[in-house]
């Protein structure tokens, strides 16, 4: 205990306190440096985050080291801070190169833009998706089909980017399909990952249609890798499957004013006149000869 605390001791004691201060303030360029260290930990996160703080920092350590070589005179303090500023640029350089690799072409960044962007996704996570896709958007012309009922397997997963889809089950309508909607998100929460299926229903082209497809071997695969796009896009077919529901809910109905809703199967709507309400039977609007009488309470 006696070592530790002369080690303290003198590691506390062994210099002299600041008997006097200095009466005249450093020079602008230390506040400068301190101003750019202030502003430069400010920055966010993701790319331009990085770039935002990396530069500041950069440009803070280097003044610090201009301010150390010219107004301290002390090497370790400039070599300190050139160091810094050196690791902070190598840094900004490396960001910036990998900015520029993420680039899409203008459907993918549309894309990102309106479904993936407002979910907080970044863009090497987007990126990862991209490449799944092989970066390639499928065009489908007027009044051909995606899928044929019956038919064609269940081999891929497809989000629409323009255009408009009918779906059709034995010629006969059940509803369509906009951009930023999967085209067979159904069929492919119906099947687990070992399983193979083929669709029940057609799908058709109403105009000049644009998607992008994802094999599905491929497609598990990046979900096995990256369990957060696998979360992502769990989350994605789930809304899309419930608005298809919701759509088909609204053409459902029963007759005579019926309409069906598929999330209660044991209610129905109806929209007939209020009626007025019945009264209750003679024998309940008699007093229970046990029931006791406010009035003979009083006093």
């Amino acid at each position: 205990m006696g070592e530790n605390a002369s080690f303290w001791e003198s590691l506390i004691y062994a210099h002299p306190t600041c008997a006097t201060w200095k009466q005249e303030a450093e020079g602008s360029i230390y506040h400068l440096a301190s101003i750019l260290f202030v502003v430069g930990f400010m920055g966010g996160s993701g790319f331009f985050g990085l770039l935002y703080v990396f530069s500041l920092l950069g440009l803070g350590f280097l003044c610090s080291s201009v301010w150390a070589w010219l107004d301290v005179c002390a090497a370790d303090i400039f070599s300190w801070n050139f160091i810094l500023f050196a690791i902070c640029f190598v840094q900004f350089i490396y960001v910036t190169y990998q900015v520029r690799s993420v680039s899409f072409d203008k459907e993918f960044q549309e894309l990102y833009s309106a479904l993936f962007q407002p979910l907080g996704i970044s863009l090497t996570v987007y990126r990862k998706i991209v490449l799944c896709c092989d970066a390639e958007v499928v065009t489908l012309e007027k009044e051909h089909c995606y899928a044929m009922q019956g038919k064609t397997p269940i081999d891929k997963l497809s989000l629409l980017v323009s255009g408009r889809i009918r779906v059709t089950v034995d010629g006969e309508f059940l509803h369509y399909i906009f951009p930023l909607q999967f085209l067979d998100s159904p069929e492919w929460d119906s099947l687990r990952p070992t399983e193979e299926g083929i669709f029940q229903v057609t799908l058709t082209a109403e105009t000049d249609c644009r998607y992008v497809a994802w094999r599905r071997k491929k497609l598990y695969l990046l979900f096995a890798k990256h369990r957060f796009i696998s979360r992502l896009f769990s989350i994605l077919i789930g809304s899309d499957i419930a608005e298809k529901l919701y759509a088909l809910n609204d053409r459902v109905h029963m007759g005579k004013g019926f309409r069906y809703d598929i999330r209660l199967p044991n209610f129905y709507h109806v929209s007939l006149p209020e009626t007025p309400p019945v009264p209750p039977p003679r024998r309940l609007q008699r007093r229970s000869p046990s029931a006791p009488n406010c009035n003979s309470s009083r006093r």
